[in-house]
């Protein structure tokens, strides 16, 4: 489902991922319908980002205590770090690649 440019964080590489840089982190579950219609969009903004910026999936089913401690009740949620420190948090699964894209470049 991913691309080769989206990590795949657990409980354990999250904190080390977002700790340094700009990273978009898209919590969601495979049972989740409209998290798997965002999918191809997480993996194309990965593409155009390559290199200036990270891009990361959680599992919340796998990696529970991330989505806990960031208060993540609905899937899909995607939040953005600089370097470690939460900057935006955007819900659903209603995102456009070109906006996603010009708001992590904003951090940058």
């Amino acid at each position: 489902m991913a691309s080769d440019q989206v990590l795949n964080l657990d409980d354990n590489s999250f904190e080390s991922t977002v700790s340094e840089g700009v990273t978009l982190v898209d919590f969601w579950a495979p049972w989740c319908g409209p998290c798997r219609m965002l999918a191809p969009v997480i993996d194309k903004v990965a593409g155009r980002l390559e290199g200036k910026a990270k891009v990361a999936k959680v599992n919340t089913d796998e990696a529970n205590a991330s989505a806990v401690k960031f208060g993540v009740n609905s899937i899909p949620t995607i939040m953005i770090f600089k370097d470690g420190e939460l900057k935006d948090t955007l819900m659903g699964a209603a995102q456009r690649e070109d906006d996603l894209v010009s708001k992590i470049e904003s951090y940058l």
